[in-house]
């Protein structure tokens, strides 16, 4: 049967003309939405998602790259991909003199101009091998809180793992979460991903995202927290205690004739940057509480307070 040709440009979204760092942006913008954990049981998405890895491999690799290109324009040249290979010398070689009888994994296509994907044993011609994953790196999301993004932690994760012959399991991994993660970010668990071509593992990336912390918002290191006060306090000025995310008790003194809204700083109370060297504040957003279910007597003393001060409330019945 003739051998398919495989473009692998196409494949990814990308021109021939394009930088290795956009090849691989594509690559990756690709991988997340087809990838087999996004889309359980999906045989096409499955299917595309092996077909990208397979155009990675050969486009995100300096010297397949060269060697498909060439192999590309000697196949417009005759319009025939036996021909091409033909002229190329690389039919039926494959890496390392081996056959490619026997072999599972990429497209013939691929097996015809690398070789395949796992090399056999020295000496040992057509023997059947486990068939390798076309992915090395795997991403998946991690929900971290707002005490794990101050003190950092570890954490037990159980993850299912692409294996290489396309099925997943269960791992049980220890995660090291450092102090300042930001949302979004990603944490490196190295040689915890799938099988490489060469038989080595690839990397587990975890995608934080911040779970909602009822009480605290974050912009970059500095968190923010609200605290209500009685109008009392607000005029007078206090001394209160506020709790911190990780249920510390923190001690906020609070200016005489402070405004509902004011924000109020903390200094070194917020997040510590991921590098370790600078610490963020908190600041607390203060909102005053107007007094309910006045006496008389506490009526007459407004109205007293506020006759004085030239201000023109109704004098209470």
């Amino acid at each position: 049967m003739p051998v398919e040709y495989k473009d692998y440009y196409k494949v990814l979204g990308v021109k021939r003309q394009d930088k290795a760092e956009d090849i691989k942006r594509a690559y990756r913008s690709l991988a997340r939405k087809f990838h087999p954990d996004v889309n359980p049981g999906d045989e096409t998405a499955s299917a595309r998602f092996m077909e990208i890895n397979e155009a990675y491999q050969v486009l995100g690799d300096a010297e397949k790259r060269r060697k498909y290109d060439q192999f590309g324009a000697d196949y417009q040249r005759v319009g025939s991909v036996e021909e091409a290979f033909r002229r190329g010398g690389v039919q039926g070689q494959g890496v390392g003199g081996f056959g490619f009888s026997g072999f599972g994994g990429f497209s013939d296509f691929f097996e015809t101009l690398f070789g395949p994907a796992v090399a056999p044993r020295p000496g040992v011609r057509g023997t059947k091998s486990a068939r390798p994953r076309r992915v090395a790196d795997i991403e998946h999301e991690l929900t971290v809180t707002l005490d794990e993004m101050f003190h950092g932690g570890l954490r037990i994760l159980n993850l299912r793992v692409p294996e290489p012959d396309g099925r997943s399991r269960n791992r049980r991994l220890e995660v090291k979460i450092p102090a300042g993660v930001r949302d979004g970010s990603r944490i490196r668990v190295a040689n915890e991903g799938s099988l490489r071509t060469d038989g080595a593992r690839g990397d587990l990336f975890l995608r934080v995202k911040m779970a909602r912390t009822p009480g605290f918002e974050r912009k970059g290191n500095t968190l923010i927290s609200d605290i209500q006060i009685p109008l009392s306090e607000a005029l007078l000025g206090s001394t209160t205690t506020i709790a911190h995310i990780d249920e510390s008790r923190l001690r906020l003194k609070i200016p005489p004739e402070t405004k509902d809204g004011a924000m109020l700083r903390l200094r070194g109370q917020g997040l510590p940057s991921l590098n370790g060297d600078e610490q963020g504040d908190l600041l607390v957003r203060v909102k005053v509480l107007l007094p309910t279910k006045l006496t008389q007597r506490e009526k007459t003393l407004i109205y007293d307070f506020g006759t004085k001060r030239n201000e023109n409330p109704t004098k209470p019945g």
